[in-house]
């Protein structure tokens, strides 16, 4: 099923990267804010929710397309926004660009890319989706609206959580800035990787051309991007008429705020780790976000996102669609545009070993209860069942309310004490969540958008 592949997994990529690539470079494309804290605990936090396997089960041959806002995608995953992508590879911009053609995903492209928003939507055709920053004066990001309109743009991102740039360590240590200058370290550096040294100085040195093609400004990286504010959002949603996203969204409150502001989906990331080193991980802000905004609002996710287990993870903890940046940089950075086909191939296969080994069951989680194994008791269908008195009849009863009433919310009350506590308790909860609740995506069976159950323990 695999064949031979030039990337077999993440870690594989960054090793081939490491190699590949000058320290700077790769420091640049891997690195994070602070003491890179928030980067860690976004990959950790992964691990600490688990997938429930069912055995013995019928399975049929996967279905992963998605319907998205008013696309309908291959897969439930896309690249997300990222600047330079040419420093991690000649091309890479275009590299991408054709690469989400191919297997009909979304490809994000940054206002501090390598290439001209209006060359990648010419490269990449209708799935190719424009992010914003506001950086320097109000006019130039207008001017950028009005470019990505005039290139046939539909879908507009708002990236709103990079007010300024944070301090990076490795990039000050290694004396990253753009445009590039070169003393005697980056060059013993650049002399030390001669393939990529002289394959980018053949190209021509990678610089933000959505600042040089069409544009008076000049970037400048360090810039405050704070102008992207309230007044700005509602500004921007008048005119811009098709779908508007918010990139880099992690408190309820200000999701909740954005939802009214009349935007088409929330993006749920705290920019990998970039930004913020004493964000919590993204993760946890997600089903946090589920709640606050209610089930129809679309979200996309980001931030620590590596396998095709973690993408049905974040599907499963509300998610309606996943993105990722740092990885497929770094699959481009070791082998090209075969290492970047492979490994969006390898998170094709990945999802799809999770639909046939753990799909059929239930892989939700749990973030509420008291017990750590809420998510994966083996007897959780039985504590399920134990809520009602007469089993069956009142499981039929909720799944006719369910029918009659599909846009309203069911609570239940258990009263007498007769349920148990800690993860008995929520294991029962969650099976009769899978009963009444909306399922969250056609692709992970049996996973829903949190509903809201609340128990009332009386003990008479």
């Amino acid at each position: 099923m695999w064949g031979p592949k030039s990337i077999i997994s993440f870690e594989d990529a960054k090793a081939k990267a490491k190699r590949r690539l000058p320290r700077m470079i790769f420091d640049f494309i891997e690195g994070s804010a602070g003491r890179e804290v928030a980067a860690k605990k976004n990959l950790q936090i992964f691990n600490d929710f688990y997938l429930r396997s069912k055995v013995l089960a019928p399975v049929e041959d996967p279905k992963l397309n998605a319907d998205f806002l008013n696309y309908s995608f291959d897969l439930p995953f896309g690249i997300a926004p990222m600047g330079m992508c040419n420093l991690a590879w000649p091309g890479a911009d275009r590299n991408l660009a054709e690469a989400a053609k191919t297997f009909k995903i979304p490809h994000c492209v940054s206002t501090a890319a390598s290439s001209s928003l209006e060359d990648l939507k010419k490269w990449g055709g209708d799935q190719t989706w424009f992010q914003l920053y506001v950086n320097g004066p109000a006019k130039e990001a207008w001017n950028m609206v009005d470019r990505a309109d005039a290139a046939g743009y539909t879908t507009l991102i708002l990236t709103v959580d990079v007010p300024v740039v944070s301090r990076r360590v490795r990039d000050l240590q290694n004396g990253f800035v753009v445009p590039f200058k070169i003393g005697l370290k980056q060059f013993i550096d650049f002399a030390l990787h001669p393939n990529w040294s002289l394959s980018t100085i053949l190209k021509g040195i990678p610089e933000p051309k959505n600042f040089r093609h069409g544009s008076q400004n000049n970037f400048d990286r360090n810039a405050s991007r704070a102008g992207a504010n309230w007044e700005f959002l509602g500004e921007l949603r008048e005119k811009w008429k098709g779908n508007l996203i918010v990139k880099g969204v992690m408190d309820p409150e200000d999701a909740k705020r954005i939802q009214n502001a009349g935007v088409n989906a929330i993006w749920v990331s705290n920019h990998g780790g970039r930004q913020l080193d004493g964000s919590p991980p993204a993760l946890l802000a997600l089903p946090e976000i589920r709640d606050s905004v209610g089930p129809n609002l679309p979200l996309i996710f980001d931030s620590g996102v590596r396998s095709g287990e973690d993408i049905v993870k974040a599907l499963a903890l509300g998610a309606n669609f996943v993105m990722l940046g740092r990885p497929i940089m770094l699959a481009i950075a070791a082998s090209s545009e075969k290492g970047l086909n492979d490994y969006i191939s390898m998170l094709k296969e990945e999802i799809k070993v999770v639909t046939y080994v753990a799909g059929v069951g239930d892989i939700s989680t749990d973030l509420l209860s008291p017990g750590s194994d809420a998510h994966s008791r083996s007897d959780r269908e039985l504590h399920g069942q134990s809520m009602f008195e007469h089993n069956v009849e009142k499981q039929n009863e909720l799944l006719a309310l369910k029918e009659k009433h599909p846009d309203k919310t069911i609570m239940l009350i258990a009263e007498k004490g007769t349920m148990g506590v800690g993860s008995s308790r929520m294991s029962g909860v969650n099976n009769v969540a899978l009963w009444i609740g909306k399922q969250a995506s056609p692709y992970v069976p049996f996973i829903n958008f949190a509903p809201v159950v609340a128990l009332s323990l009386i003990h008479i």
